[in-house]
């Protein structure tokens, strides 16, 4: 651009000013840009400080614990062996002996056994009530009575099987089958019907043989 006179030269010059100005206000803008951008990649360092990465061979490897084993094939398998060892088919007619009260005492167990069981020598020291249960239900729940009163270190148990009143015919059913089930229990040493004032003919009161421990 030439300049025609004095007042064109001015307006060149502040041309001129204005460009520099701008283009210095630009690189001002972008090395301001740059110290943010700057500034934000080092945020993490600036607020922990420097920190050194773990090396590989020093990391240890903690593999999660294995889950706890559920209950559940435990008590499949004490149903299973419940339901094994306990027939409705099993004699014990040659087994009781033959008295008004029919009592049952394992080979090996004195007369005197029975004897103290009807006269109320051993504490009692639980029940199991089995009245309003199915067959099916009743033998699950002696099984499992047995078990759990060996595991408590119980020796002397009532069970109370009724009798019979209830059932069609005025049988006692339950109480002929709970005399089977218990014979079938190795940890049954003896059992007599109990006094009347413990249920009479409606229970029985049955001796455990003591805990292995």
């Amino acid at each position: 651009m030439k300049a025609k006179s004095l007042q064109d030269l001015g307006a060149i010059r502040q041309q001129v000013n204005a460009a520099a100005l701008a283009a210095a206000a630009a690189e001002e803008a972008r090395r301001e840009a740059e110290r943010r951008a700057e500034a934000e990649r080092n945020l993490f360092t600036h607020a922990v400080g420097n920190v050194k990465p773990i090396a590989a061979k020093d990391r240890v490897f903690i593999a999660p614990p294995r889950p706890a084993a559920r209950p559940l094939q435990q008590e499949l398998d004490d149903q299973a062996a419940l339901s094994e060892s306990m027939s409705d088919e099993f004699d014990v007619s040659t087994l009781l002996d033959v008295d008004d009260q029919l009592s049952f005492r394992r080979p090996g167990i004195g007369t005197d056994v029975t004897r103290k069981l009807r006269k109320g020598e051993w504490a009692m020291q639980g029940q199991l009530d089995l009245h309003g249960l199915r067959s099916d239900e009743a033998r699950e729940a002696l099984g499992q009575f047995v078990r759990d009163a060996k595991r408590m270190g119980w020796r002397c148990v009532r069970v109370v099987h009724g009798k019979g009143l209830g059932s069609p015919g005025k049988e006692p059913v339950l109480k002929s089958k709970v005399q089977r089930w218990l014979v079938q229990k190795n940890e049954v040493l003896a059992f007599v019907q109990a006094k009347p004032s413990d249920g009479g003919a409606g229970a029985l009161v049955v001796l455990l043989g003591p805990s292995a421990g």
